[in-house]
């Protein structure tokens, strides 16, 4: 018997997953790796030989064959983070699994990170681009990479310019007026504001 998880994309934030098939599958969604993207894990665990395979993005980046404890934790990284996945009996064959990325529940980790940053997704020049601002640094990363900007005061705020391809672009920063949600962060690209990323 084999176990698995392929619920993945409909519940992108699920902390504890059931499995009783072949494969568990977990897209991790939204910001899990610093300005690095969308990733998806996937996790094979034989539940008769302990077989267990990790991929990352489809490239295989752990296998083990033939083990004796048929739970416990793997540990790999995807680009600076430090990720587990655990395996836990809750019942004869039937297996439990749970994803941390840097020591803390996906969910907790997803949480904190937009707490810190701000995503958009957009097509510029037919391509998929994902936008992030680290609010902190106010460094702005596109597709995975830093890229040059420059900040400006302006009457109602700040305004970071940079470009995407052959775009202008530039992320805006008001106050709220509130001081618990403190500063709203919107991109404009070539004079349109693109919604926020549902992260």
């Amino acid at each position: 018997m084999e176990s698995s998880l392929r619920n993945a994309t409909k519940y992108p934030y699920v902390d504890k997953v059931p499995g009783s098939k072949k494969q568990v599958s977990i897209e991790i969604e939204g910001n899990t790796v610093p300005n690095d993207g969308i990733h998806r894990v996937e996790f094979e665990h034989g539940t008769t030989s302990g077989k267990r395979v990790i991929r990352a993005d489809g490239i295989e980046i752990l296998r083990r064959d033939w083990m004796f404890k048929l739970v416990g934790r793997e540990h790999f990284n995807i680009g600076k983070a430090k990720c587990s996945i655990i395996v836990e009996a809750i019942s004869g064959f039937a297996y439990e699994y749970s994803l941390e990325v840097n020591g803390k529940p996906l969910k907790k980790f997803s949480e904190n990170q937009s707490k810190i940053m701000k995503t958009w997704t957009l097509t510029v020049s037919g391509e998929p681009t994902r936008v992030v601002l680290e609010k902190d640094t106010l460094d702005v990363w596109v597709n995975g990479q830093r890229v040059e900007s420059t900040g400006e005061f302006v009457d109602d705020g700040t305004e970071t310019h940079f470009t995407l391809g052959n775009k202008s672009a530039y992320i805006k920063a008001i106050s709220s007026g509130n001081r618990r949600e403190g500063l709203i962060h919107s991109l404009i690209v070539d004079d349109n504001e693109i919604p926020e990323a549902k992260e």
